[in-house]
């Protein structure tokens, strides 16, 4: 069983949304905090967003904030990236993971990914 699956990938045009989901495992998502990463062709892994279990406290990366917002359903095992104004550059593939221990920020903290929901952006 893959104990994360993101959906909600596609292709829209610069200035459009998307909304994104992650469907976890309960022993992947129950009392963790969860984020999104976001990977472009030759680029490096990029924290997106976080969110946690407990009182969900949010996290953005810098060019993110005012256009992503996150968010989760413990009752679906749910969590969601809403994105607003797309921008070319953020084409990349969006990573679903499940929170470890350590910084937020860092891809090093978390120890379930999913498999990646492809994100495509024309100008």
């Amino acid at each position: 069983q893959v104990p994360l699956v993101e959906s909600g990938g596609g292709l829209v045009q610069a200035g459009g949304s998307l909304t994104l989901s992650c469907a976890a495992s309960g022993r992947t998502f129950s009392s963790r905090d969860m984020a999104w990463f976001r990977q472009a062709p030759g680029k490096e892994r990029e924290f997106v967003a976080a969110i946690t279990w407990r009182y969900g406290s949010l996290y953005y990366g810098d060019s993110m904030k005012g256009r992503f917002t996150i968010s989760r359903d413990n009752a679906k095992n749910t969590v969601y990236l809403q994105m607003n104004n797309l921008k070319p550059e953020e084409t990349a593939v969006y990573y679903c993971a499940s929170h470890s221990s350590g910084g937020y920020y860092s891809g090093a903290a978390y120890d379930y990914w999913g498999r990646g929901t492809q994100v495509t952006v024309s100008s």
